[in-house]
């Protein structure tokens, strides 16, 4: 059941708050045969009523405000890397390796957007650095898809054989996938109640996270829709990159909204980042499982040093089975599970209307962190939380189509620019906004979490990346 009450009971939320929660319907918006504007909705609704509890916890209030979940303003959110304008200049969209190509027999999807993951495809095909597309169009037509995936995966590059979505079901990872919960959620350490400052309510807007750090360690795109939205909320985020690993311009510039952005190396600078976390409330990780743990930051290894910390990762495929330990994206995902079938056919691959893994796993995830702050006001004790974007690929997939049927796909195998850089269907220009920063003028989505009392805004506009220092204010 794609729904908001499925979503909230994945988080552990009390089922009589969903009387508090009112939708705007507005047919048209991420169409899809799939049922992604009611998965969309459900994702944001749900975040705005982890807010909206946690708000109502901080200030004494008896009735948590109500929610309102407008589908224009979600569609807009849920596009808002392709929305974005800097300086009247729209955004770079996915680079010209990252795509569907045809194979021998079917297709191969790959991701090539950041320079060392073109160079890691490139590489394992045996491919110059300035290889154009059609030397690789030329090679992956004479290579099988699975043959092709796994050659990619062992030098660390990104590519998913297209599937059906019943040889996704075949797969071992499809069954560890399925027998997840949406939200995976955990009890770790138990601490003295660390109770954050009391809120008036008399203060306008309800920040619900004011006064909670967040150390932000993501990329690409869930984790920093989730701390984007924390920040909003009130949160001191600091996200944190490796110094040599820069992001991406604009996608830095849509997910940066209310956050600082710093650099540190972990491997050399660990008590500067154990200074850290021992004044942050949430750790949000978005690396691939395992990759950081050597640096101490499994759930297990930080209950023991903080015990009251809330930790939250997200990964594409899960942190178990087969693929546990797998990179992957958003497109990926969608090409491994059989939505680019669903959604097109296995003779012409298909996209959804948005990256709604992305997207929808991201409001999902800042969510589960709400509500483990709520449950740390009464016991103290940390939380670990834990979302694949394959598993709200299975949650969105665990229906049958709906919405009007396409007729023939996007095109997504033709060309990149075709499928991922498609214009939303309903441009909801009253749902964006501009504001001038040091990255300059930027015309961006306002965020679609909104209760009454809430805010609208996030207090300031992304900083240049890497240019803050790594402490809290």
């Amino acid at each position: 059941m794609t729904d908001i009450a499925f979503a909230w009971t994945a988080l552990g939320g009390d089922p009589a708050l969903l009387s508090r929660v009112t939708t705007a319907e507005l047919p048209g918006t991420l169409a899809a045969r799939l049922p992604v504007r009611r998965l969309a909705r459900a994702c944001v609704g749900a975040c705005a009523l982890a807010a909206a509890e946690l708000g109502a916890r901080r200030t004494g209030r008896a009735e948590v405000p109500g929610v309102r979940v407008d589908d224009g303003a979600v569609a807009a959110a849920f596009h808002s890397e392709r929305l974005l304008r800097v300086n009247g200049r729209a955004p770079d969209s996915f680079a010209p390796l990252s795509r569907f190509w045809r194979t021998a027999d079917g297709w191969v999807r790959t991701h090539a957007n950041y320079p060392h993951h073109r160079a890691r495809l490139l590489d394992a095909l045996g491919l110059p650095a300035d290889a154009a597309p059609a030397a690789v169009a030329a090679l992956l037509a004479e290579r099988t898809a699975l043959g092709t995936e796994e050659l990619v995966h062992a030098a660390g590059g990104l590519a998913v054989a297209l599937r059906t979505p019943h040889q996704w079901r075949a797969t071992g990872q499809a069954g560890q996938v399925a027998a997840r919960p949406l939200v995976e959620r955990a009890t770790l350490g138990a601490a003295p109640v660390r109770a954050l400052p009391r809120l008036d309510p008399a203060d306008a807007p309800l920040l619900p996270a004011a006064g909670v750090r967040v150390l932000d360690l993501t990329r690409v795109l869930a984790g920093p829709v989730a701390t984007r939205t924390l920040a909003l909320l009130g949160a001191d985020v600091l996200r944190l990159d490796p110094p040599r690993l820069p992001e991406l311009p604009d996608q830095h510039a849509d997910t940066g909204f209310g956050k600082r952005s710093a650099t540190l190396d972990l491997a050399t600078r660990r008590d500067a980042f154990e200074e850290l976390l021992a004044g942050a409330d949430v750790l949000v990780t978005g690396y691939r499982p395992g990759a950081l743990d050597r640096f101490g930051l499994s759930p297990e290894a930080l209950a023991e040093r903080h015990p009251a910390l809330v930790v939250a990762q997200v990964s594409a495929w899960g942190a178990y089975g087969p693929w546990g330990g797998r990179r992957g994206f958003d497109s990926l995902v969608q090409a491994a599970t059989g939505i680019a079938v669903t959604e097109g056919s296995a003779e012409e691959p298909g996209v959804l209307p948005a990256q709604a893994l992305d997207h929808g796993t991201g409001y999902l995830l800042a969510a589960a962190v709400l509500r483990a702050l709520t449950e740390r006001s009464y016991d103290g004790a940390g939380r670990s939380v834990r979302l694949a974007l394959a598993r709200t690929a299975h949650w969105l997939t665990d229906e049958e189509p709906y919405d009007a049927p396409k007729t023939g796909g996007p095109g997504a195998g033709a060309s990149a620019e075709a499928d991922d850089a498609a214009a939303p269907q309903v441009l909801p220009d009253a749902r964006l906004a501009e504001a001038d920063g040091p990255l300059g003028r930027l015309r961006h989505a306002l965020s679609p979490v909104r209760f009454a009392g809430g805010p609208t805004h996030w207090t300031r506009p992304p900083a240049p990346w890497g240019s803050d220092r790594a402490a809290w204010l």
